[in-house]
């Protein structure tokens, strides 16, 4: 008899394995692995506008006459929550972190272990960028909706279901692999220790925001769909252990589909929120952003104040919608702004990038599962607007 695992049982699998296998593997075995999730990285950068366009564009004609307001609203809220977040986290920060570390030189961190490098790199650019690809969307999907042929719908709709092929067939299936190699790279590299060896309880206050965050999400989106936020975080779990070993939103976005329509969202809702938050909502981001931000100007004894930060919270919400739905991404898209606004230096700079990295998957967890509340959200608000019952 045949045993098929489902997604969620390989992927916990393929993190136990690449954790064990990362305590004894030689450094040319790794060396592969790395190389193998380079090359599906870039798969995944080069995927991220098609997806895009691939579920945004169909989804938005087919709201029809509610696509602007879905629109407007869908991006004011996920701009709300992504903001909100930040603003939490650096009250919590900048209240609790005092009294956790010390000022300290940051070299140590530095020194962490360098990476294994891949054996060879492809280049696979995108045929667009995010923000073209959601302009773009946007603009077929209004444009299908008000014109009276059915050209343009039919192609949007067949490609739709072209992405879909490519996600079953090429990118779920290699998921457990790059998962496996990430783990893997991690802990024979040995940064994820080096960093937590000196900041664990910093580490360990964000992961709690995290949580606390999603709670809340949860809260509000079950009291204005009326239903119990608990069921729902239950029902999003999925999403959540599949963004923790993938590090990317884009990658769980098949995943985040199935679990949103679980919950009760309406598909025209589902389709159209999930790809699109999977850019723009960043709040777990931009939580421990802040957060690590708010720790290393701590430590150096640099000035903290909410006026600094209230503006580098709302650019933040900004600048990471550029973000690639790839690992780090976020903090990639961040490095000016932490520059101009907070003055940071390039040793400040290498130093929040090894943080942020060695936990990036709790704030992509974040980010995935809170579209689930954002999609509840709108989902209300769209029932509410034609009169129906949310599904």
């Amino acid at each position: 008899m045949k045993i098929k695992l489902g997604l969620l049982p390989r992927i916990i699998i393929a993190i136990a394995l690449g954790i064990a296998c990362g305590l004894f593997f030689p450094a040319w075995a790794v060396r592969i692995f790395t190389t193998f999730n380079g090359i599906f990285s870039q798969l995944l950068g080069f995927f991220v506008p098609l997806i895009i366009l691939g579920f945004v564009a169909p989804a938005i004609f087919g709201l029809k006459e509610q696509a602007g307001k879905m629109l407007i609203f869908t991006v004011a809220i996920a701009y709300l929550s992504t903001v909100v977040s930040g603003t939490l986290s650096y009250f919590t920060s900048s209240t609790v972190l005092p009294h956790l570390i010390t000022p300290e030189s940051p070299e140590a961190i530095n020194e962490s272990a360098s990476a294994f490098h891949p054996y060879f790199e492809m280049k696979i650019p995108p045929m667009l960028d995010v923000l073209g690809a959601i302009v773009l969307a946007f603009a077929l999907g209004l444009a299908a909706s008000v014109i009276k042929g059915h050209t343009l719908r039919d192609f949007l709709t067949d490609f739709r279901e072209v992405i879909q092929l490519v996600i079953t067939k090429l990118i779920v299936p290699l998921l457990p692999i790059y998962i496996f190699g990430v783990f893997l790279e991690m802990t024979a590299s040995g940064k994820v220790v080096a960093v937590m060896g000196l900041f664990v309880k910093v580490i360990a206050l964000v992961i709690v925001m995290h949580l606390c965050w999603l709670l809340i999400l949860f809260c509000i989106s079950g009291a204005i769909s009326r239903k119990n936020p608990f069921k729902l975080l239950k029902t999003m779990l999925p999403s959540y252990v599949t963004s923790l070993g993938t590090q990317s939103s884009v990658a769980t976005i098949p995943v985040n589909l199935k679990q949103v329509r679980l919950m009760g969202v309406s598909q025209e809702v589902t389709d159209f929120v999930v790809p699109l938050c999977a850019n723009i909502h960043l709040s777990g981001s931009i939580l421990q952003i802040t957060a690590f931000s708010v720790a290393i100007m701590t430590m150096q004894q640099m000035p903290v104040s909410f006026g600094l930060f209230a503006g580098f919270i709302m650019m933040l919400g900004v600048v990471v919608v550029a973000a690639p739905g790839i690992p780090g991404g976020a903090i990639m898209s961040s490095i000016g702004v932490l520059t101009a606004m907070l003055g940071f230096t390039p040793e400040n700079i290498a130093l929040i990038i090894s943080l942020y990295v060695a936990v990036d998957s709790f704030g992509t967890a974040t980010n995935v599962t809170g579209d689930g509340a954002i999609a509840l959200i709108v989902d209300a608000f769209r029932a509410k607007e034609s009169g129906a019952t949310p599904c």
